[in-house]
């Protein structure tokens, strides 16, 4: 943590309630985000952290798509795709929206975030509070209106209303996925949130196979009516609290489906905190542990992305090495500050050579 971010982080967000402090943080990214002017010189004063850009060292082949660097923001920090544009500007290599339902939703009563200052983490049961599915669309849709905003590479994380029974769970994810595949570079679709009633039972094989095979239909239909048949890639979101015998059979499911990967891990129930899921360094053990399991399991086709835990850019380079393709953080965003990512992306870049994991340019 710098300095200067260091005495706002304890004189002003560590005094203020959790949410709110996300709020406002959240609303000063999208603002300066939509403001090219704005833009312009927060890009000038990150350029001692940002790395080469498109294509330069460091940078990342997946999907058929060049990722400007392997770390980029996690879903659950931007749910409805308001501020993408802004994020990037900060040095995310890449920004996953959501988690997005098919219907507007308020989440859980307040209030449902914790700061856990003594293990730098954060425990949460937002409950997938968002403003539905078509409202996210629309937004990447004016997003993908211009050449910067095509540049960008999003994913989208989808999740299910918490008012739809588990029996057309398949039906309601399709709905999300049908409005968002036009707009996204990819997809993922979230069972291992614990905030959703019933909601990581949908990771046992069984609930789990119609619910993909329902997206991948339903998005596969949508991108040939909207953009003239581009496939978008499909994921699945894991849990770290899954034993390893259930991680194997999600990994040979995704093989069977042939799914694009695998985004390890979402926060853990393991703890005794209270309710909600924790996240931050307390993740990075078991995360990595899943990600080494999957790419055993899964081979060298398939996509990884590994989150859960990341701080600087050794934690990056140690999901490499386990078999990451892209890494995803969230929570030291709010330990570390604004520049976090890109001094993670930087470092990145100027030892890319040593952080190689055979996809990287």
């Amino acid at each position: 943590m710098s300095l200067p971010y260091s005495l706002l982080f304890n004189t002003v967000f560590k005094r203020m309630d959790p949410e709110q402090a996300h709020e406002l943080a959240f609303g000063l990214i999208e603002r300066f985000g939509g403001i090219p002017v704005v833009r312009d010189v927060v890009q000038g004063a990150l350029a001692p952290y940002l790395g080469a850009g498109i294509g330069g060292h460091g940078s990342v082949r997946v999907f058929g798509r060049i990722v400007p660097a392997p770390f980029g923001l996690a879903g659950g920090f931007d749910k409805n795709a308001r501020a993408v544009r802004g994020l990037t500007v900060l040095g995310f290599g890449f920004v996953e929206i959501g988690t997005v339902t098919a219907h507007a939703q308020p989440g859980n009563e307040k209030p449902r975030m914790w700061r856990e200052l003594d293990v730098r983490g954060v425990r949460n049961r937002m409950g997938f509070n968002n403003e539905g599915a078509a409202a996210a669309a629309q937004r990447l849709r004016t997003l993908r209106s211009t050449a910067a905003g095509r540049a960008i590479i999003v994913g989208a994380n989808i999740g299910k209303t918490k008012a739809t029974p588990a029996e057309d769970a398949p039906a309601d994810y399709a709905a999300s996925a049908r409005l968002l595949a036009p707009w996204a570079d990819y997809l993922v679709v979230n069972v291992s949130s614990p905030n959703t009633p019933g909601l990581r039972d949908l990771q046992a094989t069984s609930s789990l196979r119609p619910i993909l095979e329902a997206v991948r239909a339903a998005a596969d239909d949508a991108t040939m009516t909207a953009v003239g048949g581009r496939r978008t890639p499909l994921l699945v979101k894991i849990a770290p609290d899954l034993a390893d015998d259930d991680v194997d059979e999600v990994a040979d499911l995704a093989l069977e489906l042939g799914l694009d990967g695998v985004v390890a891990v979402n926060t853990t129930i393991g703890h005794d905190r209270g309710e909600g899921g924790l996240s931050g360094p307390v993740l990075r053990a078991r995360g990595l542990q899943v990600v080494s399991r999957l790419r055993a399991r899964l081979g060298e086709g398939a996509v990884i992305i590994g989150v859960g835990g990341i701080t600087t850019a050794d934690d990056v380079r140690a999901y490499l090495r386990a078999g990451a393709d892209l890494t995803q953080g969230y929570t030291s965003f709010i330990y570390e500050g604004p520049f976090w990512a890109a001094r993670i992306n930087r470092a990145l870049t100027r030892s890319a050579g040593s952080a190689a994991s055979g996809r990287h340019e």
